[in-house]
């Protein structure tokens, strides 16, 4: 049995991940207390007690705001600690599987972006992931980097569905940008494709990228629509009654966003013989989950 080092196992994707993970091997679950990616000792330290077989990095800093003024924590944990967690993996001999972001790419294509087009981040989080990407391909000789975007999921912290439906009880009224285009994806989702793809793969012989979301597309908007309509069909007590579309320019943000973040999971549909969920049902049947067992 594969012994799986997982970091960030709190997180939405973390939680998860320890669902799906345990089908393939032995998972050795570790949050911020126990491995802390702001240290490059403690990340070493770990690794070299624990001589995993796999290290899965679903851990990192995701407060996309936040990061344009704190820089340099969100660059150890996003951009350096990938790095030193591939050289590590590279002298034992386990193979890594990271976790990375549409947020990569610059927004300005008009069609899903492939894991072979040109990167260029607006802000300091997405440029602090790419870093993280490119001290993978330089330190790392077993890796997959899997790019994935907009997501949420019942656990972990906010995120945009679980606002939408406390702001959908506390508000009548709200607007939302229409003007941003990208893939809902459900974390448990990406969870199972990561597991998926550790089982098909050739670990041995791999250093690739591949992306993975839920299919379909949508805006901020759309997602937003979606929730209240199907979060009304299943009981949630929302007291909202309308929904403006707004523009990006109308709701400024300390970090640039891409327009258009949409990413081709083809690649990732050939490895896996399969088509990634639709958006919405996907997100249909994350709400039935958080209707029956809440926030953990």
């Amino acid at each position: 049995m594969k012994k799986i080092l997982l970091t960030g196992s709190d997180g939405q994707v973390g939680q998860d991940l320890q669902q799906t993970l345990i089908k393939i091997g032995e998972v050795i679950a570790t949050n911020r207390q126990q491995l802390d990616l702001t240290s490059q000792n403690n990340i070493r330290k770990v690794i070299q007690e624990t001589q995993p077989d796999i290290i899965v990095n679903s851990a990192a800093y995701t407060a996309v705001d936040k990061a344009e003024s704190e820089a340099d924590l969100a660059f150890a944990i996003n951009g350096i600690a990938p790095a030193i967690i591939a050289e590590e993996a590279q002298k034992i001999g386990a193979f890594l599987l990271h976790i990375s972001t549409d947020y990569v790419f610059d927004g300005k294509k008009n069609t899903p972006y492939l894991e072979t087009d040109v990167t260029h981040a607006l802000g300091v989080y997405g440029q602090t992931k790419l870093a993280g990407e490119q001290g993978i391909e330089k330190n790392g000789d077993r890796y997959v980097i899997l790019r994935t975007a907009w997501v949420y999921g019942t656990k972990g912290k906010g995120n945009f569905v679980k606002t939408m439906l406390r702001l959908g009880q506390q508000k009548e009224q709200l607007g939302i940008v229409t003007d941003q285009i990208g893939s809902p994806t459900w974390s448990y989702d990406i969870a199972n494709t990561i597991t998926q793809i550790l089982t098909n793969l050739n670990l041995a012989d791999t250093r690739e990228i591949y992306h993975f979301t839920n299919s379909g597309v949508a805006s901020w908007y759309d997602l937003a629509m979606a929730v209240f309509e199907e979060g009304k069909n299943l009981g949630f007590p929302l007291t909202i009654k309308q929904v403006n579309p707004i523009t990006t320019e109308e709701y400024p943000t300390p970090a640039k966003r891409p327009h258009y973040s949409v990413l081709s999971g083809k690649k990732t549909a050939n490895l896996l013989g399969y088509n990634a969920p639709y958006w919405r049902d996907s997100l249909k049947e994350m709400l039935k989950q958080f209707k029956l067992v809440g926030e953990k």
